[in-house]
This record gives C-alpha cells, structure tokens and sequence, in this order.
C-alpha cells in the first residue's frame, strides 16, 4: 500500500470540507450546504472506487481516516440521544395544560407509526410479487453461508420470547442500563421512564407546587442547555455526509448489486411508493407536501447515509419544532418512538419481501388470503422495539421469518447489498416518525401553520 495515495485522498476530502466552510461562511443556508455535501461525498467515493477499487488496502485505510468526520459525527449524535430523549420527554409532559393530553399524543404517534407499517408491509408484498422475487435465484458463497449461520445464532437468542414477553421487555429494570443503549428496545424503555418522572411531576405540582416548580425550571433550564449542544452538533452535519456518503460509494460491492439488481429495484420502489403514500396522507389531511419535502430532505438526507434512525432523533425532532410548526413535546415523542416502532423500511417492507420470497422454497403460496393477513398483522405487532441502528431491519426479519413458521438463512443471501438498501430504508423509517408528528400535530391542533407554511423556516440558526 502507497501512503502517498491515502495522504492525497485525504487532502481531497480536506479540500472538500474547505468549499463547505466557504459556504458556511457566506451565510449559504442549511439545506444548500447538506446536498453540496452529498454531491461532493459521491463524487469522492466513485473516484476512490474507480482508481483503487472497492476492496483495495489504499481505500480500506483512507476511508478509515474518513471514519473521523463521518463515524464521529454520528457519535456525537448518539451521544446526545439519551439526555435529549430523557429531558425533551419530561419536559414535554411536565409543560402540557392538561395532563390527558399526554395519552391522546402517544395514542395517537404510536397508532399511525403501527398503521403505516401494516400499510408498508403491504407495499413490500406487492413489490415482491410485480418483480417475481424468489429466494431460489440467488445463489449463496461463503460470505453469505456465513452471514447465515450468524443469524441462526441470533435467532436462538431470541426465539423462545413470546410476545408477551417482547412486551415486558419494554419496560426499563435499569434505566442507567438503558442509558447505555445495551438493548434494542432501550430508546423506549427511556421514554417509559421520562413519562413516569412527568407524570410524577404533575402529581408533585398538586401537592407542593413549590417543589414542582423548581423541578420544572431546572428542566426547562436543562432542555436549554441540550437544545444548544444538539445545534452544535448538527452544524457539523454537512461535513458528516461528506464523510459517510464517499465512504459508502467507495466501498459498495458494485458485483453484488449487479448480481442482485432485482431486489435492489424491488426494494426501491417499494420504499418509494411508501414515502409517495406519505406525501398523499398529508395532502388529505390539509398540508402541502411539497413544502413538507423541502424541509424535511436535509434530516431525510443525512438518515440515508448515516443508517442511524436513533442518530437521526436530534436532527428529527429540532427540525419537526422549528421547521414544520409542530408542537414540542409531539416532535419529541414521535422522533423518539419512531427510532424504535413501526419502521416502514426496516421493520414492515424488508421482512415482507423476505417472507413472500421464502416461502414457495418450503411449498407454501405466499399470495393467498390467509398468509398475507397473517404476515401483515404480525409484522405490525412485531414492528415494536427494533433497533434503530444499522442491523435493526435483519432483527425484524428474524422475528417475521421465525412467527410466519418460515426459514431465515435467506436473510444472509442479502449480505452484498445490505448497506445500500438499509440506507433507504432508514430514510423512510425517519420520514415515518416525522410524518406521526407531523399529523398528530395536526389532529390534536397544536401545529403552528404559520411555521410550516413559511418556505424559509428551515432551521435558520443552523446556517450560522
């Protein structure tokens, strides 16, 4: 390996993080500097892939120096995750004018996150079924036997919960456990904790307002602190797209997706018929889409090449408030538990077209009746508590696969191409839980108009 050739690739991505602080410093705004950041990352990432190739020591070490920006800023997301999770709930709750408020807002995030997802899943069967999808034309080398064997390992983990069991595990033991991120379903059992803080807070306020009160301006003083710590974080995002984007385009398997191109469309135009059927449930429900698009493609941006639906909550949530007009503690709860329910992406298409590509190799349609309801129903059970990180849609698919009475080494057939569909799919997972917020702001009406209407209410403190 020539380390003159990782130290000019590394001036390249240094030269291109300097026309972004140019930008940066004319005022060039938020959105602009996130898409010249994306255009730039893949041109980067294609010369990188054509001159060394995608398996090459020179791309292996200059992406690892890449990995300082792009796995670092997405660090310092996750970093900011749990505090903002646990604070923006409480605060949330503790600042509502009626307290029944609070179970009309999750009723109402939780069920159209759910709704959707059974919507989703039905997306992914049609796709599969239009594109002819069978687990029989794919063939399996020795990077896909393995991956094979690895989720039968994971599958003996978990196979014995019943769904009983799935849902006790919701509920936090230990908080400071889940403040570490160790489970999948960790991002809610903080949020269950928040609201007991919150809802005990607004017992407090009955019985020693004076306590109450100096709890309360301690956590609007905490929120405030957080708040600005996220905005830190987030002007770093065009240099943290930059980052993930040349990385992902160096270092794609170009064979692999040729050898799997079927599922590759397959997959993108179920993602895409889902994310259009957003945009039309807005248009019911009195929003104009295209306004709702322009504001939201920066977060949908930076979810598509980070992979990261937990990472994206900052991002989510500041933008839901302050570009769409939508109440605080309703962005907040709907960026926080659509990390973890009803992802569209991971936890209902990609399961989906798994189940309905499996199933004729073990003699069973998978086009009738009975077989689809099943799948529908159980995958929008099963769509709580996935992992809102890369590896998220694989532990959904190992739940769907293992109820549906299906095998799972299909799963590790996909291991080529796992990065470049998780990426939309992680897309559409955080367009979900922006599309719950957005419209429960909407039902319960509590949605500034005004806000979302304006075309320049985009996150202006960002373009600082």
């Amino acid at each position: 390996m020539n380390v003159w050739f990782v130290l000019i690739n590394i001036i390249v991505f240094l030269l291109f993080t300097a026309i972004i602080v140019q930008m940066q410093r004319k005022h060039v705004s938020f959105g602009k500097r996130v898409f010249t950041a994306l255009g730039l990352g893949i041109v980067l990432g294609a010369f990188l892939q054509i001159i060394y190739g995608a398996n090459s020591k020179v791309v292996a070490t200059t992406t690892d120096w890449y990995g300082i920006a792009g796995s670092g800023y997405v660090k310092l997301l996750m970093m900011i995750v749990v505090p903002l999770v646990m604070v923006s709930i409480i605060q949330s709750i503790i600042n509502l004018e009626k307290s029944n408020q609070l179970g009309k807002m999750a009723a109402w995030i939780i069920g159209i996150l759910v709704a959707t997802a059974m919507v989703a899943a039905l997306i992914g069967i049609t796709s599969a079924g239009l594109f002819h999808l069978n687990a029989d034309q794919i063939q399996a080398g020795q990077a896909e036997n393995a991956r094979a064997v690895e989720l039968q390992g994971k599958f003996n983990e978990i196979k014995d919960l019943t769904t009983p069991q799935k849902i006790v595990d919701f509920i936090p033991s230990n908080v400071f456990q889940d403040m570490t991120g160790e489970r999948p379903t960790s991002v809610i059992a903080i949020v269950i904790f928040s609201m007991f803080v919150g809802i005990a807070v607004l017992g407090l306020r009955r019985k020693n307002p004076e306590q109450a009160a100096r709890f309360t301006d301690i956590i609007n003083a905490i929120y405030a602190v957080i708040m600005r710590i996220v905005t830190l974080i987030l002007r770093l995002t065009p240099y943290g797209i930059l980052a993930l984007i040349a990385t992902m385009v160096a270092t794609t398997d170009v064979d692999g997706v040729l050898e799997l191109g079927k599922f590759v469309l397959a997959s993108y135009a179920a993602l895409i018929t889902m994310f259009v059927i957003h945009l039309v449930l807005l248009t019911i429900f009195g929003l104009n889409p295209g306004i709702y698009l322009k504001k939201v493609l920066p977060v949908l941006t930076f979810a598509f090449t980070s992979r990261s639906s937990a990472g994206t909550i900052p991002l989510n949530a500041k933008m839901q408030k302050d570009s769409l007009g939508v109440d605080q503690g309703i962005a907040n709860m709907s960026a926080s538990f659509g990390a973890t329910i009803g992802q569209n992406g991971c936890a209902a298409i990609y399961p989906a077209m798994l189940a309905i590509m499996v199933a004729p190799t073990v003699g069973i349609d998978p086009f009738t009746f009975g077989f689809i309801a099943k799948l529908v129903v159980i995958i929008g059970i099963s769509s709580f508590g996935i992992a809102g990180v890369g590896g998220g849609a694989t532990f959904a698919a190992l739940i769907v696969l293992s109820s549906m009475g299906l095998p799972i080494a299909v799963a590790g057939l996909l291991i080529s191409i796992e990065p470049l569909i998780d990426m939309g799919r992680t897309a559409l997972n955080v367009n979900d839980s922006i599309l719950s917020g957005t419209l429960t702001s909407r039902f319960m009406g509590k949605m500034d108009k005004k806000v979302y209407q304006d075309p320049d209410a985009v996150q202006k403190d960002l373009a600082i």
